[in-house]
């Protein structure tokens, strides 16, 4: 039933809320009316059923309070339903499903609906949705699906304060979104998901304070975007990316300040860009740069900001610019030709009461008259004082005068700075300015002032004129963090106007460290590398590699190297020998540089360099056995005989690391089967050696042994010859003694050797060898003393006196290698002289005179001259006791001066003078000629050509030769040691005769 009130008004109540139905469409659009306005507290769906031809429904400003999934039965044509004003808080999931086929709009605004069931409507014709003025919080993924047709979606007046991701899923058509006047904070990419056909997204009203980087990502066919009183405070350089089919833009009533240098680009097609009422001053004042990209923007509003001045570059990039509104701006310097770019520049709009007019804004009134703009500029003088409340048009152009410095001036920029984490660092600026108007200091970083910056500041009077006040603050920035970086400039402001700094750079660094450090490893050859190095730091630091303290790396020249850019891994495949050694890993930015070392082994079997032959030798000789044997690590080398470890004696020899065997004077016992053992941790390689000896061949008959021979002989004479200047110096000392005496004794001193007694004999036998340098003695000839050369053709008065010689005896591993032979000696008067080069000889042995002359130099006695000595022959030829040692002793007895004469009697005039005394003896001293062959017996001349009268004692006596400082050991060029050998199979003694004396050797050698 229904009840007609005053108002006009029917109220209809749910027991019979329609009454009957009508019969016509003019009865049904009175039904229509009837029903807005009512107490109707529920819709029943049976009561519908019988308005077949119902396309609108009007059922606002009543009473319902709920939408149950049975209220509007299947099969009603409803084009359009209007629920608004009523006070519905749930929707029942469903609710309009009858309605699926026919429903066109769907009005549920100014409702208490607190949420939207998931999947509520399945309305695939709905192209109209108005929910505002609910009470909805929350809008969860896939809440609209099933709306394919939606174009229009009104959410605005709510208190949504998210949008979960996929909350618009299914919106594949819609248009416009109205979400003004909510409670959102932010915009991301998730919650817009899906509106890949939106053109107008209103989001004015809410609190959204930042923009996510990709958050337009889904929206890229947008073409109006209002996001006008909310809390937004800066536009990052992506803030608006992805919006490249964006006209309008408008951001008023918000508090944006900074504006970051490229912000806009991308936005090639944005013609309206609506800035009005933000905070912007450092952007027009300073920055330039920051409209690129805006190559369509016709009209920029700036109304209502905190511009003071206007920097020469702050509009580049607004070439197309029609309309640009900078009103209700306290400017007060207009930079030269900060407008003169934008040649479309239709309406310019200026309002200040605050300009300076001096010589910097002498430019602008006759550029706005130039381009009739003048009309929308309102522009008063404040200072100077003499123009003040003057119109910029009306001031004389000479009148534009810059006589003092009202507005700051830069005088010290803040320097770049690099530091290092946890340092403390300042920046430091000052500037200079005449007017009395407070000054105040701000810093920015990266365009953004810092709050509650740590700044010193002060100010002084400037000494030169007393006038101008100097200001300077100081930023300090106290342990410093990677935070801290960028760019940061100060801000000096008074009435007049700002004063910005140049930019200066903090960069802080850290020092690199390891994250991973190469580690020692040893491989075999053959095998894969790998050697890891990873290092932290800032700015991140490069990572190099060394080997041995250098780039030569073999394995890089040979493509056997992999180092891998983004990768902490150093590779060298197939390793080799030559890739063994010291790898550095270095880490280095502009903190420093730190490295790590690791050392690559490289393991190797041992096997042999050059192979081990067979050796045959002859007995005497020397022999080397080479095992030069590679590996790594360094295989260590025994050498076997046969199966047993070789037994060392002293002619045995090795070199460091065992590698070279040499084997002196070999014998028979040395033959056999020699092996080498290459041994490391890897393994043990063996090489064999067969040696054999053969017996010592017969002596060649070549210059060998005369060159042996020819070289002892020398270094004995010479050093004999040492030994006589010594002899011959203590003679004269003791001349006193011998002139008063006319004997024929030979006293030997005590301190002289008895080999230089004028009995001289040979010393006990021993082998030794005497190296002398190739070629004549530096002394020149050395006298001869009865030597015995092979060829006595060279020597004709040793022919005259009838000296036979026999060769010397073979000696015991005769040498292969020849000797130069003597060179012819030189004839002269007297005593034949010899010169002699090459090696010293080998002696045999010592006679029994060699005992007997010792036991006469260690007692020296007076000898008559015409005594017998003991054991002496006249034969010719020597008994069996002479060869043989002598255990007798020399006690006594006159020798034949005429054959052993005196030192007294050699010495010639000139030498003997005054007798000095004797020197204290220190025994005797025992030479042995090296392995000279025993000399054989002489023919000398009669007694009486050798008397002290005789010529050729005085030239005998004379020149002395020297006597080397060193013997030294003369090599042949195969490597082994010389010995003197003669073909002949005999070499008796060479010895003087003399009727009645014995026989006497001739020869001395020292004892090396």
């Amino acid at each position: 039933m229904s009840k007609r009130t005053s108002d006009g008004f029917s109220h209809v109540f749910s027991a019979g809320i329609f009454g009957q139905a009508c019969d016509s469409a003019t009865q049904l659009a009175f039904c229509f009316r009837l029903w807005q306005h009512n107490k109707i507290r529920s819709v029943e769906g049976s009561q519908l059923k019988a308005y077949l031809s119902l396309e609108v429904l009007d059922l606002s400003s009543n009473n319902i309070t709920e939408i149950r999934s049975a209220c509007f039965p299947q099969g009603l044509p409803i084009r359009e339903l209007n629920l608004a004003s009523n006070r519905i808080s749930s929707l029942e999931s469903g609710a309009f499903d009858g309605l699926s086929r026919s429903l066109v709009m769907l009005r549920l605004s100014k409702n208490r609906i607190t949420q939207l069931p998931v999947k509520a409507f399945k309305l695939p014709r709905l192209t109209q949705l108005d929910l505002n003025r609910n009470r909805i919080r929350l809008i969860e993924g896939l809440t609209f699906q099933g709306l394919e047709s939606l174009e229009v979606l009104k959410l605005q007046r709510n208190n949504i304060s998210k949008l979960t991701d996929g909350a618009f899923w299914g919106l594949s058509r819609i248009h416009v979104l109205h979400l003004e006047s909510n409670s959102l904070v932010e915009v991301n990419s998730g919650s817009l998901y899906g509106l890949s056909a939106l053109h107008q997204l209103h989001l004015s009203g809410n609190s959204i304070a930042r923009i996510a980087r990709d958050g337009w990502s889904f929206c890229q066919r947008l073409q109006e975007l209002v996001l006008s009183f909310n809390n937004l405070t800066r536009l990052d350089e992506e803030s608006l990316a992805d919006l490249s089919s964006l006209s309008i833009l408008r951001l008023s009533h918000n508090s944006i300040s900074h504006i970051a240098e490229g912000a806009f680009r991308g936005l090639k097609n944005l013609r309206v860009l609506d800035l009005d009422h933000n905070e912007i001053s450092g952007t027009i004042e300073d920055t330039s740069g920051a409209f690129t990209g805006l190559d369509s923007l016709s009209k920029l509003t700036l109304f209502g900001n905190k511009i003071k001045s206007v920097a020469k570059r702050a509009f580049a990039g607004l070439e197309g610019l029609e309309h640009l509104n900078l009103g209700d701006n306290a400017i007060r310097s207009v930079q030269s030709d900060a407008f003169v770019k934008m040649k479309n520049l239709k309406e310019l709009y200026i309002s200040s009461d605050s300009f300076l007019c001096d010589c910097q804004l002498k430019w602008l009134p006759p550029w706005l008259l130039g381009r009739t703009l003048q009309p929308f500029v309102t522009a008063t003088c404040a200072h100077p004082e003499s123009l003040k409340g003057q119109s910029i048009f009306s001031v004389p152009p000479e009148s534009f005068v810059c006589d003092d410095l009202p507005k700051p001036q830069i005088i010290t920029q803040p320097e770049p700075t690099m530091a290092v984490v946890g340092k403390d660092i300042r920046f430091t600026c000052s500037a200079a300015s005449s007017s009395s108007s407070p000054m105040t200091f701000a810093w920015k970083k990266d365009n953004e002032v810092l709050a509650n910056a740590d700044m010193e500041n002060f100010a002084h009077v400037r000494a030169q004129d007393g006038v101008v006040m100097e200001y300077t603050t100081i930023l300090h920035l106290r342990h410093v963090t990677f935070g801290h970086e960028g760019r940061y400039q100060c801000v000096i402001t008074n009435h007049f106007g700002s004063t910005y700094s140049h930019k200066a750079r903090l960069v802080v660094n850290v020092l690199p460290s390891f994250t991973k450090t190469p580690h020692d490893i040893a491989i075999r050859t053959g095998t894969m590398a790998r050697l890891e190095c990873a290092a932290t730091g800032h700015p991140n630091p490069q990572i190099a590699w060394q080997k041995d303290g250098g780039t030569d790396f073999p394995a890089a020249r040979e493509r056997r190297m992999h180092v891998m850019p983004d990768d902490d891994v150093f590779f060298i495949t197939d390793v080799k020998i030559e890739d063994m050694g010291v790898y550095s890993c270095t880490a280095q930015n502009s903190a420093g540089t730190v490295s790590a070392n690791a050392t690559l082994t490289v393991l190797e079997t041992p096997s042999l360099v050059v192979p081990l032959e067979d050796r045959v030798v002859s007995t005497g000789e020397t022999v080397a056995l080479q095992c030069k044997a590679t590996g790594s690590p360094t295989p260590r080398i025994t050498w076997f005989k046969g199966n047993r470890p070789l037994s060392l004696t002293e002619r045995h020899h090795f070199t460091p690391g065992n590698q070279l065997l040499v084997v002196q004077n070999v014998v028979v016992e040395d033959a056999g089967q020699y092996t080498c053992e290459m041994s490391n941790a890897l393994g043990t390689e063996r090489a064999h050696s067969q040696l054999s000896i053969v017996p010592s061949p017969g002596c060649r008959k070549d210059g060998t042994t005369v060159g042996i021979f020819t070289i002892a002989v020398v270094c004995s004479i010479v050093l004999t010859s040492l030994v006589w200047v010594c002899i011959i110096y203590q003679t004269r000392k003791k001349s006193e003694e011998y002139s008063v005496t006319n004997t024929d004794e030979t006293i030997v001193p005590p301190d002289v050797p008895s080999y230089l007694s004028s009995q001289g004999t040979l010393s006990d036998r021993q082998e030794t060898v005497i190296r002398t340098e190739g070629g004549h003695q530096a002394n020149g000839h050395i006298e001869s003393n009865g030597v015995c050369p092979r060829d006595m053709s060279l020597f004709s008065e040793a022919d005259a006196h009838g000296i036979t010689c026999r060769q010397p005896k073979p000696c015991a591993g005769c040498n292969k290698e020849a000797w130069a032979v003597m060179e012819k000696a030189q004839r002269r008067p007297g005593p034949q002289k010899m010169e002699h080069s090459g090696p010293g000889v080998c002696g045999d042995g010592s006679t029994d005179l060699d005992r007997n002359h010792k036991e006469q130099a260690s007692s020296p006695q007076p000898v008559p001259r015409d005594h017998t000595q003991p054991g002496t022959r006249s034969s010719p030829e020597p008994s069996q006791r002479d060869r043989e040692p002598s255990p007798r002793h020399l006690t006594g007895g006159t020798v034949d001066r005429s054959l052993y004469p005196s030192n007294h009697d050699r010495m010639p005039p000139s030498l003997k003078t005054t007798p000095a005394a004797p020197l204290a003896g220190k025994g005797p001293s025992s030479w042995t000629l090296a392995r000279l062959c025993e000399p054989d017996s002489v023919d000398l001349q009669p007694p009486s050509t050798l008397t002290p009268g005789s010529p050729e004692l005085p030239e005998a006596a004379s020149g002395f030769p020297s006597v080397p400082s060193e013997g030294q050991h003369l090599l042949l060029s195969n490597g082994q040691l010389p010995k003197a050998c003669d073909s002949s199979p005999k070499s008796p003694p060479l010895t003087g005769q003399h009727p009645g004396k014995r026989a006497v050797p001739l020869l001395f050698a020292p004892k090396i």
